[in-house]
């Protein structure tokens, strides 16, 4: 397997609408592979085929229970409930943005064996399938969010490998995790 390079939100072929794939073959199994490697990888969410340079209907989501693979992506159905909440991307690391989304959806595509999957999906599961399919239509989250800000720095990981500070003291400032 392998780890691809994320492409940034700079980059023409995000703004593209993806194609369909017409066939499930073992190059979309080893593309389904590899998707997952590299978004778990990145400590993300989600990912689209575009985001990885390959301009093909299929996505990828774990949002922490289970990974969904599909490939042609439809959302059937979204509820006229929405709700607004903070979003990112691994094509826009260093912003979030305040996105408003339905917070249940039906969504559809073919699985790896090429089957028809269909899944409800509501809150943040929601929340990402839709993400990743606005990724398949051009679409950013900073295109469509409320508002758009800088991610907060991170704060000091205690296992980070950092030899110039004190791992006993807190900088000036800051105070201890408790």
């Amino acid at each position: 397997m392998a780890i691809y390079q994320i492409l940034g939100e700079n980059e023409p072929s995000l703004r593209e609408k993806a194609r369909p794939v017409p066939k499930i073959t073992p190059n979309i199994i080893k593309l389904l592979d590899n998707m997952a490697e590299t978004m778990y990888a990145a400590k993300g969410v989600g990912l689209a085929a575009p985001q990885i340079g390959v301009p093909k209907r299929v996505i990828i989501v774990d949002v922490g229970e289970e990974l969904h693979e599909l490939i042609n992506p439809v959302i059937i159905s979204r509820s006229d409930e929405e709700e607004i909440d903070s979003e990112g991307c691994l094509s826009v690391p260093e912003k979030l943005g305040d996105v408003s989304r339905a917070t249940r959806i039906v969504i559809e595509g073919l699985n790896r064996a090429g089957e028809t999957a269909r899944l409800e999906a509501e809150g943040y599961l929601a929340r990402a399938f839709q993400h990743e399919t606005d990724h398949l239509e051009g679409i950013l989250f900073t295109d469509i969010a409320e508002s758009v800000y800088l991610r907060p720095p991170k704060e000091y990981d205690a296992e980070d490998d950092t030899e110039d500070e004190p791992e006993d003291e807190p900088e000036p400032g800051e105070s201890e995790k408790g």
